[in-house]
């Protein structure tokens, strides 16, 4: 077994032991869309919506939830408390490097994540109807650019947080902006055209508008995509240049 794979399975025995931080990351979000959906009027077609019911619009946006809580939520405290107690110094001297841990996370948070949005999705079709992505490959890259984002976006906010006590509270601070602009309280589709437009340059507004148009058939809009993408390099780069492994 290699270094790299017994510490994945080790964190994955810790990540397992965290029960609520499975709960915010793969039942809650379809449980918001299961108290969406039970909502008579959000089960009947909106003409703000274009003709589409809110619990339509809102299975891209429990997908997303997935991935916000995922990254900015459970992911930045893990690293910064890790960090902290002196763990990622003294992986330092022993054959497992610190990266390999830092690896583990991003891969159990984003499978976590991953698997909340396929339960929203599942939850959106049985219970109410919802079609299924009607483009699936375009759907995939805008949810993994997407989750991509999110856990980009956690390992920024660990790399400038000294404590984990700050951590807290700057994931916070970005955490309900990026409810904001995912459309958690307004779905982003039915938003003033002017704050649509403004939307759309933070990942998970461009992310939100991929999916649903990925959702009706079509293939996403490059420029949502490339939002998306352009902020998930940019935040890579940021916390490759500002983490510090003690």
């Amino acid at each position: 077994m290699s270094a790299s794979t017994a510490v994945l399975k080790s964190e994955f025995r810790l990540f397992t032991r965290e029960p609520f931080s499975l709960f915010w990351i793969v039942v809650f979000p379809p449980l918001l869309l299961t108290i969406i959906g039970l909502i008579p009027a959000f089960r009947e077609p909106s003409e703000q919506a274009g003709g589409a019911r809110t619990v339509d619009l809102y299975v891209p946006v429990s997908v997303l939830l997935a991935m916000i809580m995922a990254g900015i939520q459970t992911l930045p405290p893990i690293l910064s408390g890790y960090r902290e107690r002196g763990i990622l110094r003294r992986m330092s001297t022993t054959p497992v490097r610190p990266v390999s841990l830092l690896a583990a996370q991003i891969v159990l948070h984003g499978a976590a994540a991953v698997g909340g949005a396929l339960l929203a999705i599942a939850v959106g079709r049985l219970a109410f109807d919802v079609p299924l992505p009607g483009h699936l490959s375009g759907y995939a890259v805008a949810l993994l650019l997407g989750a991509l984002s999110a856990l980009a976006l956690g390992a920024a906010v660990s790399a400038v947080t000294p404590t984990t006590k700050a951590t807290t509270v700057v994931g916070s601070i970005v955490f309900f902006p990026m409810m904001f602009v995912a459309g958690v309280w307004v779905p982003v589709q039915v938003m003033p055209d002017v704050l649509q437009r403004v939307v759309e340059y933070f990942p998970f507004g461009a992310a939100a508008q991929a999916l649903q148009q990925a959702a009706e058939g079509g293939w996403p809009e490059a420029a949502h995509l490339g939002v998306t993408a352009a902020w998930a390099a940019v935040l890579i780069a940021a916390a490759a240049r500002w983490f510090r492994w003690e």
